[in-house]
């Protein structure tokens, strides 16, 4: 069992059975994004892609909405934005960076993400979910690109996944408005995966489908997901090139044997584990 190498305060995390499951506890704060909530957050994922022993990540939430986004006495507290001189503007293009690098983390992390997404997903929450595999929701949830009733453009990734999730003319009217998306109509779009009675119920769901997911060899898996996440980037032409030489590098007929056996036996396939990384600082 995987568990945090420090104390987190604004989740908590477990790792069973090769599922890890990470909830935002801050219930009274609607779970906002401060500076904290970023450094613990980039932690578990760096911890959770180097260990190998997750095979599906399933992140939740807890209260009445998933996350209000960014925390706006950030701007005005722990965060300084200075737009007075150049240098000032240049670490703002640093800081955004750095930002964005940790929800980047959530769509190269080694395994699949599951969201669950109760009430609502604002701001940074539409950001950070964006980033994952899978998104699952309850009826009262929404999605709001908040950023432009406060004055600023989304800029930590909402403008960049969305496009290549939901229709453009979608985006450009959320982006423009500030609308809220209902969980029916983000259906419609292809923004989540399933609609779910209540909480529970997602949540269940989310867990059932990360534990199917944790049944196949894990390297087929990754591999998977490497080969999606380049088609969408990249032409036909070049994608089915990446897909040979990926294919060639992770090809295993001992994989496809025990798959297949486990299968007609009706039996959990038994497939090794992703190999724990190391920095290569950390080498010697």
């Amino acid at each position: 069992m995987t568990t945090p190498t420090t104390p987190l305060t604004c989740f908590s995390l477990n790792v069973s059975d090769h599922i890890a499951h990470l909830v935002l506890n801050k219930p009274d704060a609607m779970n906002t994004m401060h500076p904290t909530f970023w450094r613990e957050l980039d932690a578990v994922l760096t911890q959770l892609h180097q260990d190998g022993d997750a095979r599906a990540l399933v992140i939740s939430s807890t209260g009445k909405h998933f996350s209000a986004g960014m925390a706006l006495d950030t701007f005005a507290g722990a965060i300084q934005m200075d737009d007075q001189s150049p240098e000032g503007r240049a670490a703002i293009f640093d800081m955004l960076g750095d930002m964005q690098a940790t929800f980047t983390k959530l769509e190269t992390l080694r395994i699949p993400v599951i969201a669950a997404i109760q009430g609502g997903c604002i701001g940074g929450a539409v950001d950070m979910v964006s980033a994952c595999c899978i998104r699952y929701a309850t009826p009262q949830t929404f999605f709001c690109i908040q950023e432009i009733n406060i004055g600023m453009v989304a800029d930590v990734g909402t403008l960049q996944r969305l496009p290549k999730l939901i229709p453009l003319a979608v985006v450009k009217e959320l982006a423009y408005t500030g609308r809220r998306l209902g969980a029916d109509r983000a259906l419609q779009c292809g923004l989540v995966n399933a609609i779910f009675d209540t909480p529970e119920a997602m949540l269940d769901a989310a867990l059932a489908c990360a534990a199917e997911i944790a049944a196949k060899p894990p390297v087929a898996i990754w591999g998977t997901k490497q080969a999606i996440h380049y088609a969408r980037d990249h032409s036909v032409d070049d994608a089915l090139k990446q897909m040979g030489w990926l294919q060639g590098m992770i090809w295993s007929n001992r994989h496809v044997m025990e798959s297949v056996v486990a299968m007609k036996s009706k039996r959990a396939g038994e497939f090794p584990p992703l190999q724990t990384l190391k920095r290569f600082s950390e080498i010697g």
